[in-house]
């Protein structure tokens, strides 16, 4: 293996698979969390705080994020047994 020095001569130390891996992670996390609050967009994060149990839906099995959000609709699929599509808090229709 090839070995790297510093600017005094001794050796760098090497990256290790396991640094690597915690970086790829660190990476993934990040653009997940960023999606996640993507999840709402064109709609009013507070208009999508919806409980659980009111949710009205507004999509159909396997619906995607973006779909359900094309059609003027929330989208969280964190609670399981409830509605994923659903509609915003406020008085307005989805577009079919």
């Amino acid at each position: 293996s090839r070995q790297v020095l510093r600017v005094d001569g001794s050796p760098e130390p090497a990256v290790t698979m396991e640094a690597r891996a915690l970086w790829l992670l660190v990476v993934v996390l990040v653009l997940g969390s960023s999606n996640r609050a993507a999840a709402y967009e064109g709609l009013s994060t507070n208009l999508c705080e919806v409980p659980a149990k009111d949710r009205v839906d507004c999509g159909y099995p396997e619906i995607s994020s973006e779909q359900c959000t094309n059609r003027g609709c929330c989208f969280d699929s964190s609670i399981h047994g409830v509605p994923w599509c659903f509609k915003p808090l406020q008085d307005t229709e989805c577009r079919f």
